[in-house]
């Protein structure tokens, strides 16, 4: 019932909340051998902590909840605080004993901003559906990230079904949109854990390496082909996605609708020196584009937050420090125009 639909307001983010360690190096090495630290910091990582961040940052001026699991130790603390300073309900992000908070070592290659994490899984890996009420929600739209990396929600039950799954499905049947990204593992995992989830998303966020291992066709390169891209995206839809499918890429996102839309976007073309580091740009471009879905702009336009919104982050090493404002991220149209898609 659209009208009632409209009413809703705000995003509820679960999933793996992470601190992020990022080191900037001279090179990636071999096995066995050396390559210097030149820089490093400490962020926030994870999908519903990415999101929720950037929404803030974005200027999102309705609700943001967050949901899942963090350790009873000093990044566990850090998270909840820093949830408080942006705005974020944090009122279901639970702490468990004697599990670590999650984190990763992302290793950014200082020529190419290229990056390679390390995970610890701790905290995340035991959220599950008993941690999720959407009985008394009055959200627009329920984002989860990331599949594949999360042990729980991941796992297949007898029935066929997920634990991510189950809890899409009760999220969708309380009325919220969904929306998922995947984590870019490299094993065949792919369609056992994700396939019971499809028809329970309205919008799926993937990378060209996510989608190649999910269908089985070729988008590697900055600059997937065209016809690859329709071809995965269809593949996709035809699997279950309910509304829209957002591939993206260093050069530009493609999208494809339920009811056979397709849009383009090219990236913002940012000169070399102005790229940091490229970690949380996934995220970033996830951010704009949910933000312009909650407040029902076109397609056309969330898109274009979206690249605007990632080429932010791409000018700060962690993974929401460059994010700007929805306003000052679409000025970055202006001064960089955008490159060939």
């Amino acid at each position: 019932m659209p009208g009632i639909a409209n009413k809703r307001k705000g995003i509820i983010a679960a999933g793996n909340w992470i601190i992020d360690r990022i080191k900037v190096i001279d090179i990636y090495p071999n096995e066995d051998s050396l390559a210097n630290i030149k820089e490093e910091s400490f962020g926030n990582g994870g999908s519903p902590y990415n999101i929720l961040k950037n929404l803030a940052k974005l200027g999102a001026l309705f609700p943001l909840k967050g949901i899942g699991l963090v350790g009873d130790d000093i990044f566990g603390s850090q998270i909840i605080k820093d949830c408080s300073k942006y705005g974020i309900d944090s009122k279901m992000l639970k702490t468990i004993p004697q599990v670590s908070t999650s984190y990763t070592e992302v290793m950014t290659v200082e020529s190419s901003g290229r990056r390679t994490y390390f995970h610890q899984r701790g905290a995340n890996a035991f959220l599950d559906i008993k941690h999720f009420d959407f009985s008394t929600a009055s959200e627009k739209i329920f984002h989860l990230g990331y599949l594949l990396l999360l042990d729980a929600l991941d796992r297949i039950h007898e029935d066929g079904t997920s634990g991510a799954s189950r809890v899409l499905k009760t999220a969708s049947n309380s009325g919220l949109k969904t929306s998922v990204d995947l984590v870019s593992e490299d094993s065949d995992r792919f369609d056992k854990v994700i396939l019971p989830s499809l028809p329970y998303i309205h919008y799926l966020f993937l990378n060209e390496f996510e989608a190649s291992r999910f269908v089985g066709i070729n988008l590697t390169g900055d600059k997937p082909e065209y016809a690859a891209l329709n071809r995965a995206a269809t593949n996709i839809l035809n699997k279950g996605v309910r509304e829209w499918v957002f591939i993206h890429f260093p050069k530009g996102v493609f999208a494809k609708s339920k009811y056979g839309e397709i849009l383009q976007q090219s990236s913002i073309n940012l000169p070399n020196e102005k790229v940091k580091g490229a970690a949380g740009a996934g995220d970033a471009l996830a951010s704009g584009i949910l933000y312009a879905i909650h407040e029902e702009w076109k397609i056309s336009d969330a898109l274009r937050l979206g690249v605007c919104s990632a080429a932010s982050c791409l000018m700060e090493l962690g993974c929401s420090e460059g994010v700007l404002s929805y306003k000052e991220c679409l000025n970055l149209e202006d001064t960089f125009d955008y490159g060939q898609f």
